[in-house]
C-alpha cells in the first residue's frame, strides 16, 4: 500500500521524536547530574513525560487522518447508496 506525502511526514517525525526523547532524556541526565541525583532524575522524567506527550500527539494527528480518510469513504457510499435509491424511486420512503 502506498503512502501519500502526509503519512510519510508524520512517520519521519514519529521517528524523530522517539530519537530524541532517548537522546534528550540521556543528555538531561547526564549534564543536569552535576547539581545531584535527585533533582536530575526529576528533571530527565519531566523532560521524558513532556516528550511522550508530543509524541502522543503527532499519534493523534496520524490516527485523526486514518477517522477522516474512512469517514470519507463511508460518506461515499452512503451517497451512492442514497442515489440508487432515489433512482428506483425509494427515496420517499423514510
Amino acid at each position: 500500500m502506498q503512502k501519500d506525502k502526509y503519512d510519510r511526514i508524520i512517520g519521519f517525525l514519529q521517528g524523530a521524536s522517539w530519537a530524541i526523547v532517548l537522546f534528550g532524556a540521556y543528555f538531561t541526565f547526564r549534564f543536569s547530574f552535576s547539581f545531584g541525583l535527585s533533582f536530575s532524575l526529576f528533571l530527565t522524567i519531566t523532560y521524558i513525560f513532556i516528550s511522550l506527550f508530543l509524541v502522543l500527539l503527532l499519534d493523534s494527528f496520524s490516527v485523526n487522518r486514518s477517522r477522516l480518510l474512512e469517514a470519507k469513504k463511508q460518506t461515499k457510499i452512503l451517497e451512492e447508496i442514497a442515489l440508487q435509491r432515489s433512482a428506483k424511486g425509494l427515496g420517499k420512503e423514510v
